[in-house]
């Protein structure tokens, strides 16, 4: 059996393209546009480059993109003072501070500094905590991305047996929520958990997020399962060069697997899309619209 590839490049393209059709007609029907500001602080080059793409993706979407770009070394209270004219600028319904920050800035003094209402990370912990109690709110884009290629696969999660591997804030506990919204069954695991491979043979719905390079092996996974590999992972290629892996052996669970997104070209291509999504919803839900249908 050779598992289907689930593209998310596609799958990304055609979210994307469903949010520009939305903000198109809040922009006709309300005469407003979704505005989305990006904060990055210093000059880390992949962090350049996810804001560039951000950028690119909003403008193409139709809404406005507001860059602020600080120095590596700027004071705490500069940002904080920003993220508070952010937060009552009209034109702006999403806010995401870029991440990691420099060890000078305390992560959580940031990101609860937020307005929630244009929490476009769903880090903020009204929102974390309204997730957790089956309310609401904005997710995380990263674990709403994959829900939605999951539910490429799947038209209903309802009584699958789900399992999450990873516990970060950004990823693992959130995608655990959602998982439960949507009435599948989840077991949380991580790097330390006994019995790990044990505990996947018995998933429907494999996601690994543990930050460990193809830790994942084929033999651990159900017959038929899908699995969702969150992990982007530089390993040294034979050239000198690095290439890039995720958190499962994608060569193995090719031939065991009932569907796998790749790495590259599976879950990283959704969470820039879901980023849309989230500032479609903070704008509609900030000027009191109905829930847009993305």
């Amino acid at each position: 059996m050779t598992a289907r590839i689930i593209d998310g490049k596609t799958i990304a393209a055609e979210l994307r393209g469903r949010v520009a059709g939305e903000v198109a007609r809040i922009k006709a029907a309300h005469q407003i546009t979704p505005g989305l500001a990006v904060v990055l602080v210093g000059s880390d080059p992949a962090s350049q480059v996810y804001v560039r793409s951000k950028h690119k993706q909003t403008q193409e979407a139709g809404m406005a993109s507001f860059e602020h770009v600080l120095p590596e070394d700027v004071a705490q209270a500069d940002l904080l003072a920003l993220i508070a004219q952010l937060n009552r600028d009209p034109a702006v319904h999403g806010i995401l501070v870029q991440l990691p920050l420099p060890k000078s800035l305390h992560t959580e003094t940031i990101i609860n500094a937020i307005d929630p209402a244009k929490d476009v990370d769903g880090l903020h912990p009204n929102n974390a905590g309204r997730l957790a109690g089956g309310f609401a709110a904005l997710s995380p884009c990263t674990p709403l991305g994959c829900i939605i290629l999951t539910k490429s696969v799947h038209a209903s999660l309802e009584g699958m047996n789900a399992i999450v591997i990873g516990r970060s804030n950004l990823v693992g506990r959130p995608l655990v929520q959602l998982l439960l919204n949507e009435n599948a069954t989840v077991t949380i695991a991580h790097s330390r958990s006994r019995d790990l491979a044990q505990l996947c043979a018995r998933a429907d719905l494999v996601y690994a997020a543990v930050g460990k390079p193809e830790m994942v092996r084929g033999d651990w996974i159900k017959p038929g399962a899908t699995v969702i590999d969150v992990g982007i992972n530089r390993l040294p290629a034979a050239d000198g060069k690095t290439r890039l892996v995720g958190d499962v052996a994608y060569a193995e669970a090719l031939n065991v697997a009932g569907a796998v997104t790749p790495v590259p070209g599976g879950v990283g291509q959704m969470t820039v899309a879901c980023l849309l999504v989230n500032t479609l919803r903070a704008a509609c839900a900030i000027h009191g619209l109905p829930k847009p249908a993305v």
